[in-house]
C-alpha cells in the first residue's frame, strides 16, 4: 500500500476514484490523411530500461522542395540542450530544416557541455540520413529530448539507433509513411503518457487540398509558456520562451516567416493555454515542418503576398494545435476530469487569458474539481488575484467590479447550465445538480467578467488527484 493510501485509510473516509482509461483517445487513422513527402518511425534504442519500448523517433522530409521550419520554445531559464541547439539551427538557416530527432527517457537538461555535445551529435547523425543531393545547410535537423532532468544521455546507444534508420538499411530501418510508421514515432515521444497522441487532417486552400499531421507528448510538468525561435523575422522578443513536446508536419508550402507567425499565434491559443500542474518544463518545444510536397504551380503561402491563403492556413494550424494540446490535458497524470475554463467580457484577450490561467492552476480549484465540490468561491478568489493590464489609452489598469461577475458550470452533455453567481450575487445552488455536472468527465467553468471589452480566452485543465501525487512522489527513482 502506498503512503497516500495508508494515510487515507487512517485519517479519512474519502473515496479514491479510479483514474478512467484514456485509451479510447487513440484510434487508427487512414494513411491517406497524412502529409506526403515525409518518412518517420520510432524504435527502442536503449534510453528506457524496459526492452522494446520505443524511445527514439526520426522524422525526415523527403520533398525536393524547400522545407520551412518554425518553432516555439520554453521560456524557462534552464533551457535544455536540445532547445538551445534547435534554436541555433533555425536561426542560422533562416527558418529551414528537414528533419527532427526525438528521444524520450532522458531530458538532456541541466547537463552542461556534455549535454550540448550530445545534442549536436544527434543532429549530425540524423543529418546523415537526409539525401545529400538536396543539402543546403550545414545542419538541417532539429532535436528534442524528454524525461528525467539532470542526467546524461546514453549517447552511443542513441547514435547507433539513429544510424540504423538509414533508408538504404532495409533490415533495420522502420521509417515509413503509413499509419503504423506515424504511430510508432508518436509512441517514441511518450514518458508517463498513457496513450500516443497522434492526429491528422486534410484542408483546402482555394482548390488545392493539403494534409497536416502531428504528435505531441505530455502528462505532467505541464504549464507551457513558449515563444518563437530567434529568427530574424520574429516580431516577438528574441528571448526564448522536460515535458511538453510536439511536432506538426504539413505538405503545404509556407514561407518561413509566415510559418513562424502562424505557429506563434497558434501556440498562444493552444499549448500556451493548457495546464496540468502549473509547472513549466525546461524542454517545452513545438516544431512545424512545411515541405511543399502537395503545392502546385509554385504557390507559397505568405502573409504579405497571399494574405487570404495565410489566414486560412493560420486557422487550420491553430485548430489543429488546440486538438493536440487538449490530448495532453486529457492524459494529465492522475486526471479524472477535462475542464474548459472560459473567461469572457474581460478588457482584453491577455487579461482573459491570465485569469483563465490563474483559475486553471489553482490547487484549491483543482482539488475541488476532483472532489466534485462546486466550491465556486475558490474560482472567484483566483479570478480576483490577477492584476489587469493598464489601458493603452489611459495608462490606468481597469478594476474588476464584483457586482458584474457571473460564474456558471456548463455540462458537456447538452443539459442545462448551472449558474452559481449572477451579477455578484450568490445563487441558491442545487447541490444535487452541481454534483451531476461535476461527475461528468468533461465540463466547462464559465466566468463572465461583465467588463467593457471583448476579451475572451479559454484554458484547458484537469483536476488534482491522489494518483498525481503518487506518480510524482518517486518519478526520478
Amino acid at each position: 500500500m502506498s503512503f497516500i493510501s495508508r494515510r487515507l485509510a487512517s485519517t479519512s473516509t474519502f473515496t479514491m476514484k479510479p483514474t478512467p482509461s484514456k485509451a479510447h483517445h487513440h484510434t487508427p487513422l487512414p494513411s491517406s490523411s497524412f502529409p506526403t513527402g515525409f518518412v518517420l518511425g520510432g524504435i527502442h534504442a536503449g534510453v528506457k530500461k524496459k526492452a522494446g519500448v520505443p524511445d527514439l523517433a526520426v522524422i525526415l522530409s523527403t520533398s525536393e522542395k524547400p522545407t520551412s521550419a518554425a518553432a516555439c520554445f520554453t521560456r524557462n531559464a534552464f533551457k535544455a540542450a536540445p532547445v538551445l541547439v534547435s534554436n541555433q539551427i533555425i536561426a542560422k538557416n533562416g527558418g529551414y530544416a528537414r528533419a527532427v530527432v526525438v528521444n524520450s527517457g532522458c531530458a538532456n537538461a541541466v547537463t552542461g557541455k556534455q549535454g550540448m555535445d550530445d545534442a549536436w551529435a544527434m543532429v549530425k547523425a540524423t543529418d546523415a540520413l537526409l539525401p545529400s543531393k538536396s543539402k543546403k545547410f550545414d545542419n538541417e535537423t532539429l532535436v528534442m529530448s524528454t524525461g528525467v532532468i539532470g542526467q546524461n544521455l546514453p549517447i552511443s546507444k542513441i547514435i547507433t539507433g539513429i544510424e540504423s534508420q538509414a533508408l538504404e538499411k532495409k533490415d533495420t530501418s522502420v521509417l515509413g509513411s503509413d499509419f503504423k510508421a506515424w504511430e510508432s514515432a508518436a509512441k517514441a515521444f511518450m514518458t508517463t503518457d498513457t496513450f500516443p497522441k497522434l492526429r491528422s487532417r486534410t484542408f483546402t486552400i482555394g482548390d488545392q487540398e493539403y494534409r497536416m499531421a502531428g504528435m505531441d507528448k505530455g502528462a505532467g510538468m505541464i504549464h507551457p509558456d513558449m515563444g518563437p525561435a530567434s529568427t530574424s523575422f520574429s516580431s516577438a522578443p528574441k528571448q526564448l520562451h522536460a515535458t511538453l513536446l510536439g511536432c506538426i508536419m504539413t505538405d503545404a508550402a509556407v514561407s518561413p516567416r509566415s510559418l513562424q507567425s502562424a505557429l506563434t499565434y497558434a501556440v498562444d491559443r493552444s499549448f500556451n493555454s493548457i495546464s496540468v500542474d502549473g509547472d513549466m518544463s525546461t524542454n517545452d518545444s513545438i516544431y512545424v515542418l512545411a515541405n511543399g510536397a502537395a503545392s502546385k504551380d509554385g504557390l507559397v503561402i505568405d502573409e504579405e503576398s497571399n494574405k487570404d491563403a495565410y489566414e486560412v492556413f493560420k486557422k487550420e494550424l491553430t485548430d489543429f494545435a488546440a486538438d493536440l494540446a487538449k490530448l495532453v490535458v486529457r492524459d494529465g497524470e492522475g486526471a479524472t476530469k477535462f475542464v474548459t475554463v472560459t473567461v469572457k467580457n474581460a478588457p482584453s484577450y491577455k487579461d482573459a487569458h491570465s485569469i483563465a490561467s490563474r483559475i486553471s492552476t489553482s490547487a484549491l480549484v483543482k482539488t475541488a474539481l476532483y472532489g466534485e465540490d462546486a466550491n465556486w468561491g475558490r474560482i472567484l478568489a483566483a479570478t480576483g488575484s490577477v492584476p489587469l493590464l493598464p489601458s493603452a489609452a489611459t495608462g490606468v489598469a481597469p478594476v474588476i467590479d464584483p457586482a458584474k461577475v457571473n460564474v456558471t458550470f456548463v455540462p458537456s452533455d447538452g443539459t442545462s447550465p448551472l449558474p452559481v453567481l449572477v451579477h455578484g450575487e450568490p445563487e441558491k445552488v442545487d447541490e444535487v445538480r452541481a454534483k451531476e455536472i461535476l461527475q461528468l468527465e468533461d465540463f466547462e467553468v464559465l466566468v463572465d467578467m461583465g467588463m467593457e471589452g471583448e476579451g475572451e480566452a479559454q484554458y484547458w485543465t484537469c483536476d488534482f488527484s491522489y494518483e498525481y501525487v503518487s506518480i510524482n512522489g518517486d518519478y526520478r527513482s
